[in-house]
């Protein structure tokens, strides 16, 4: 609860400022509430007595870019609101971290139901917790990510929201940098991680020459996303946008099908395991729902798949950094630590089995 008490001590700053920004919110008392602790982003609900809402901010320990992601991720939702894309209405953002502790922003609290991480696996509303309601869960997902695909992202204001060009041939780089950058951020000297090596040089020699732009999720996944109540699933926001950019929106399938079946060998089990996963469309199924969505190459897939298991394990080995630093439990650093390594290790296997 200390996030919560972080910005309990500010009510007084966090009214004014909010009386400024969000008159949608109303006039009375500001109440707050934890709603969500996480090791990216803190989740506090506010109410006013008119119609609720939420405030995100980075944790007391963020990680590497996280107070930037914030701000990213408001300007993104905002950008949004002239779209179809399923997605939270943000009200307004604040730079100043004198009012709160940290940058924020306040955006709407969408109804509906999320599925829920416990144990090491999803757990999803009734009825979407057995076939067939569950089946159509992964394709009302890759709805959104059509959606978002289809977007023309310059016309809505983010032309200056990544940086121009070469963006497969930068990715790499970017995620092999992240991964350094752990030792001077949390004093993490690394660990052996199998197919790292095998990954990286196969990216670097398989960048694909053409490119294609449009607005990256990041984070694509089941616990980012809100649906509506009954069936069939329909979504109805798509959340945690701090890893957005401008590029190749073909990653976010890539790396929404990781840890789903391979229609070439059902029976095996891919990745974390976080969801039952003989539930869900196989890879392809869901590839090939995109590519029609979207008018792209299923032939390209398979590239995409390995770069978003590159991007993934490089990506997520932070919280085994945090963990042997002492600001995360050591039992979530052992947690992560399986995913990565499992992540690195279906890449090279993926590159091993490349049609």
């Amino acid at each position: 609860m200390e996030h919560n008490l972080d910005v309990l001590a500010s009510i007084p700053s966090l009214t004014e400022w909010l009386d400024a920004h969000v008159p949608e919110l109303g006039k009375g008392p500001l109440r707050t509430a934890l709603l969500h602790g996480g090791q990216s982003n803190v989740v506090l609900t506010l109410d006013r007595g008119e119609q609720a809402m939420v405030l995100r901010r980075p944790p007391a320990v963020p990680p590497p870019g996280a107070e930037n992601g914030v701000l990213r991720e408001a300007r993104i939702l905002t950008a949004l609101n002239q779209t179809d894309v399923p997605h939270p209405v943000c009200y307004a953002a604040c730079e100043d971290a004198s009012v709160i502790g940290a940058p924020f922003y306040v955006m709407e609290k969408v109804g509906g139901w999320a599925p829920n991480l416990r144990d090491g696996k999803i757990h999803n509303s009734p009825p979407f917790d057995k076939m067939p309601y569950v089946y159509g869960i992964p394709f009302a997902i890759v709805d959104g990510l059509i959606a978002l695909a289809n977007v023309d992202y310059e016309v809505i204001g983010l032309d200056d929201y990544g940086r121009p060009g070469n963006f497969l041939e930068r990715q790499v780089d970017r995620w092999a940098g992240q991964l350094a950058s752990y030792k001077d951020c949390y004093g993490y000297q690394g660990r052996e991680l199998p197919g790292y090596a095998e990954t990286e040089a196969w990216l670097r020699a398989n960048v694909l020459k053409k490119e294609v732009r449009g607005i990256i999720h990041g984070d694509v996944g089941t616990p980012n996303m809100m649906f509506r109540p009954g069936p069939p699933a329909r979504l109805v926001a798509m959340l945690d946008w701090e890893l957005s950019t401008i590029g190749d929106p073909m990653l976010d399938i890539g790396w929404f099908t990781g840890s789903m079946r391979d229609e070439r060998e059902p029976h095996r089990v891919q990745g974390t395991g976080l969801y039952d996963a003989s539930q869900f469309p196989t890879q392809q199924e869901l590839a090939r729902y995109y590519c029609a969505g979207t008018g792209r190459d299923m032939a390209d897939f398979y590239y995409f798949s390995v770069l978003a298991k590159f991007k993934s394990g490089c990506l997520m080995e932070y919280k085994v950094a945090q963990a042997e630093a002492g600001h995360l439990p050591k039992e979530t650093g052992r947690f992560f630590a399986n995913i990565v390594l499992a992540c690195f290790r279906d890449a090279a296997d993926m590159i091993r089995r490349m049609p």
